[in-house]
């Protein structure tokens, strides 16, 4: 996800995450909370959506198929474990009976306890650091048992990706040790702790993107 220049007012006071969720920008954009500070999503492009739109429909076809209280809501805000900090995930799914347990889900759609989340995913754009870096930490230490980082445009560092730079798909998949990260690439099949059943080829996520 990709973010747009910080609203310009860095003097006023920080932001809670609850005035955050009951905040309406003037312009109609739409914002993460960042440390206190509400950043920009600018809107996103064609193909960018376009894998979101995929991955939503494979996930959803994937459950019609299960015994499952799982699904994947419109949107949800996400806070992790620090505080004034909100995302808007590009796709999350969401596990409907633990939703009773997470105090803001039926006033502001929006998730603090990380046991609601089976999976998040992101699709990776321009500021890449903050989904392999800051959100994956986050998402960790929030309990959340796997997390997608699509980038199909190849973006992150060799570091993230590996050499040579290609377009990769990472599934972190929680263990008591913390994220096992696992790299797919076109020609493979994605493998999910999450839905051990998915049949998911990385190539056609790609092809998503036209």
């Amino acid at each position: 996800m990709t973010y747009a220049p910080v609203v310009p007012d860095r003097e006023a006071s920080l932001m809670t995450f609850e005035e955050f969720l009951v905040w309406h920008p003037e312009n109609g954009c739409q914002f993460e909370l960042i440390n206190g500070i509400p950043e920009a999503i600018p809107n996103p492009k064609g193909p960018h959506e376009d894998i979101c739109g995929f991955l939503i429909l494979i996930l959803g076809m994937q459950l019609m198929k299960l015994d499952t209280t799982w699904y994947v809501p419109k949107s949800a805000t996400v806070q992790p474990n620090r505080g004034q900090t909100g995302y808007k995930p590009d796709v999350v799914l969401l596990d409907r009976s633990k939703l009773a347990d997470d105090p803001l889900w039926e006033s502001a759609s929006s998730i603090v306890n990380g046991a609601s989340i089976p999976l998040v995913i992101e699709v990776v754009s321009t500021n890449w650091r903050t989904d392999y870096d800051v959100k994956l930490s986050d998402y960790e230490a929030m309990g959340i048992r796997e997390y997608w980082l699509v980038d199909y445009l190849a973006l992150a560092a060799a570091r993230a990706i590996g050499k040579p730079k290609q377009p990769t798909i990472t599934v972190c998949s929680l263990t008591d040790d913390g994220y096992e990260l696992s790299r797919f690439h076109a020609g493979d099949l994605l493998v999910s702790q999450v839905l051990p059943e998915l049949e998911l080829a990385v190539t056609d996520v790609f092809a998503a993107a036209g």
